[in-house]
């Protein structure tokens, strides 16, 4: 759940100037505009005629990582955080109606007045931005509407729904402007839970304070910027970002914060390269060192960034978990150019970080003949999660336009624009894959990952258990308290699910004698209680993983809930959003939302101290 939190207050680091935002009329009512902020109606995990896909469900593991893992698939929702982030920087009545149903949706457009309607949605939800649009156009036809997200690259989109506004970038400063708000006001960062319903092997993961990472938002944009990026398109193209921390002073402020209002000691940092703003980096690893914090950090990086530092400075800031491009051995991409990927990948985890890599399918020179290799080559290194994604040209991109210059992108009656999620078709003309193969080609991708290397979630034991036997004596008090922390379940949760896995795989060839092996050193570690987990709870865990194998084969499917939510001026103003619905929701969560204290743009070591 998000809240906007009053002592997480922060300066941008590059001022909203007038030349970087477009000038708007500001609405009448400015700060007065009652405001409802919505994500597309699901439910997601189906076929159906507004652009639903069960091969594209609201999860973002699932549907591109851990696809064809089964009843070991990693499963978890996010929320929208570019509407909760709107939300908690607006002084106007907001409320936010994320993952509502299509019924819901219109149920709150019949029962409440808004001034300002926000739809936000990506490329491959057009058609239920659309149908948003013309709802909210029928039941509220006095309100303004607006789209944003990635779904705002696609060109001329206002010719194609029903919005007033279609807004790319910034949507923090575009809605202030609107309301007439001061664009550079300070930014409040919200108190965000990374994931949520987080399941697998049959079993929902407990999410109690300090289970679930916190998501810190450092910056929006890519610095970057690979010519099939749409963020780097949103945003402004390459290299352009807005960083809303620019010191580490600034960043470490805000962690102590959530640490201390969520009960957190990780962080998912939610920036495009976090690691790359080194200056930034190194100083916040100086006051965690100084202020004694054990953190582990969750990051985007590239691997010739994760190069220019040491394993010593990766320790001590915490990184145990990287999300990385793994294009190819012949990538055009200059972030893998004289690297030697394989042997970095492998130097990490045998220091307990686990390594999320991404591979690209149906690049330029992919072909028919080669794509088997293509694929061998990224299942080779065994990273603990693998994405696979097509070779897609999303609107708005680089990429995009070349193939537009060139030709080459299908015309859109060729394709439904749902269909183009990267998993299934390409909408261009590839120049040596065709008839739909590109389909087949990701579901080997997935399945050569899986049956070579096994369940994700038993990868993280692995590493995390590398990790543990490297440096449970280390020299630096921090990280052997971050360590054991990571360690915590080795010896009983995961010895469980290792257990369960060998009994689930004792007739593969390849997986039974990996997972046996990885048991006997788990066994060897932490003895009698690795033993009798694995035993008695690898049997437990078994009849879970069979019984939602059960249902998975069924047609089971999973969905988010609603969450429904509204900030201060609501609650305090009660006749701005009138009353709370009376219709059953899947989840309310009240949002608390006071004016908070400014803090200084940059901090001073003691005004960085934990409060």
């Amino acid at each position: 759940m998000i809240q906007a939190n009053p002592d997480l207050t922060i300066h941008p680091s590059a001022p909203r100037s007038s030349e970087s935002i477009p000038q708007i009329p500001v609405h009448p009512a400015g700060s007065r505009a009652r405001v409802l902020l919505a994500s597309v109606f699901g439910p997601y995990a189906q076929d159906d005629e507004f652009g639903s896909r069960a091969l594209n469900p609201m999860e973002l593991y699932h549907n591109q990582v851990t696809r064809t893992q089964g009843p070991f698939s990693l499963r978890m929702f996010h929320r929208s955080w570019g509407l909760m982030l709107i939300q908690a920087n607006i002084e106007a009545p907001c409320t936010v109606l994320d993952f509502p149903t299509r019924d819901r949706f219109i149920e709150e457009l019949k029962t409440r007045r808004y001034d300002v309607i926000g739809i936000t949605g990506i490329t491959p939800n057009l058609l239920k931005v659309r149908e948003m649009c013309r709802l909210a156009r029928q039941h509220q036809p006095h309100a303004r509407i607006v789209v944003g997200g990635h779904v705002a690259n696609i060109p001329n989109l206002a010719r194609q729904v029903d919005a007033d506004h279609v807004v790319k970038g910034d949507g923090v400063a575009w809605f202030r402007r609107y309301l007439g708000e001061p664009a550079d006001r300070p930014i409040r960062h919200p108190l965000i839970q990374s994931g949520l319903g987080t399941r697998s092997a049959g079993m929902t993961v407990r999410d109690e304070p300090g289970d679930v990472a916190a998501t810190v938002i450092p910056s929006v944009g890519c610095p970057l910027g690979c010519n099939f990026c749409s963020t780097s398109a949103m945003f402004g193209g390459k290299g352009r970002f807005i960083n809303f921390y620019e010191t580490g002073d600034e960043l470490f402020h805000v962690m102590c914060q959530l640490e201390k209002r969520m009960q957190v000691q990780s962080f998912f940092m939610m920036d495009e390269n976090f690691l790359l703003h080194k200056k930034r980096a190194l100083r916040l690893l100086d006051l965690m060192q100084e202020h004694d914090k054990a953190w582990s950090l969750y990051v985007f990086s590239s691997a010739n960034v994760l190069k220019t530092y040491s394993i010593e400075q990766l320790l001590g800031l915490g990184i145990s978990w990287v999300w990385m491009g793994l294009e190819g051995k012949d990538s055009q991409y200059a972030k893998l150019h004289g690297i030697d990927a394989h042997a970095l990948v492998k130097e990490l985890q045998s220091h307990g970080i686990r390594i999320l890599g991404s591979t690209i399918i149906g690049l330029e020179d992919h072909t028919p003949q080669n794509i088997g290799d293509v694929i061998d080559y990224a299942a080779s290194y065994d990273t603990d999660f693998h994405q696979f994604m097509l070779y897609t040209p999303i609107p708005g991109t680089p990429l995009h336009a070349e193939l537009t210059a060139k030709g080459q992108m299908k015309d859109p009656g060729e394709f439904d624009p749902a269909d183009v999620h990267g998993q299934l078709i390409f909408n261009y003309r590839h120049p040596h894959i065709r008839d739909g193969q590109e389909g087949e080609y990701m579901l080997q991708a997935f399945q050569r990952d899986m049956t070579l290397n096994g369940p994700s979630t038993v990868r993280i034991v692995r590493t995390t258990l590398a990790g543990w036997k490297r440096h449970k004596n280390h020299p630096d008090p921090r990280v052997r308290r971050r360590v054991a922390w990571e360690a915590r379940e080795l010896a009983t949760t995961y010895s469980a699910l290792v257990g369960a896995a060998r009994r689930y795989y004792r007739r593969d060839a390849v997986l039974g004698p990996k997972m046996a092996a990885l048991l006997a050193e788990l066994h060897e570690e932490f003895g009698w209680k690795s033993r009798v987990s694995s035993f008695f709870g690898g049997l437990y865990v078994i009849r879970r993983i069979r019984a939602e194998e059960k249902r998975l084969a069924a047609g089971w499917t999973y969905e988010p809930p609603t969450f429904y939510e509204r900030n201060a001026p609501c609650r305090d103003n009660p006749a701005a959003a009138l009353a709370q619905s009376a219709a059953p929701l899947s989840r309310v969560a009240a949002v608390r939302s006071v004016t908070p204290p400014l803090v200084p743009a940059q901090p001073t070591a003691a005004a960085a101290q934990p409060v």
